[in-house]
């Protein structure tokens, strides 16, 4: 699974009833700079790249650092809602007053609070042709079209814009033909 985010769209507010509402936001066609240096390694979501997941209606979570066992709201819970529109995918989620005794809850609302957290960072799996590489004069460049959203989080340090991602396998074939992938090799942590 990869992560990527975006700083800019993690808005809070607390109802009167004492609900938490977090609404955020990635962008789409907003590219990036994994990574900087000779080979810049770069790369971009098209619009509507997780519309199929939205659409099929399964449990997306919404969590702490990629973390399942930091959840803050979910879909299956009916306390996370999802939108794909051609500007960027969008959510809103409730945070239930009682969940504000659960300490890792506490914890993040207090990071929030104090401006450390505030990125938004999509777990998803690029499906079968899903994207493409392609070397240009500013390095290699990675579109993604298509891919399987499985959770957002909230996170510190997001790869958009500006941030890093780790780990991702930028090997060309060897006869110079272009990028070789298989299931395995594919942009993996």
């Amino acid at each position: 699974m990869l992560w990527a985010g975006s700083k800019g769209g993690l808005e809070v507010r607390t109802s009167a009833g004492g609900v938490t509402v977090l609404r955020g936001r990635f962008p789409y066609s907003v590219p990036t700079t994994l990574q900087g240096g000779r080979e810049r390694r770069r790369e971009v979501f098209q619009a509507r790249a997780f519309a199929a997941s939205v659409a099929d209606g399964g449990d997306i979570h919404l969590l702490v650092h990629h973390d399942f066992d930091r959840p803050l709201a979910s879909r299956g819970a009916g306390s996370l809602d999802l939108q794909d529109t051609d500007d960027a995918l969008t959510f809103e989620a409730r945070i239930a007053p009682e969940m504000r005794g659960v300490g890792y809850v506490s914890d993040f609302l207090g990071t929030l609070a104090a401006g450390l957290v505030g990125g938004i960072s999509p777990g998803f799996r690029v499906s079968d042709d899903g994207d493409t590489v392609k070397h240009d004069g500013e390095g290699l460049m990675r579109v993604v079209r298509s891919a399987d959203l499985i959770e957002i989080s909230a996170v510190t340090k997001p790869a958009y814009p500006q941030a890093q991602i780790e780990a991702r396998n930028w090997t060309p074939e060897a006869d110079g033909s272009g990028f070789g992938y298989s299931a395995l090799n594919r942009w993996r942590l």
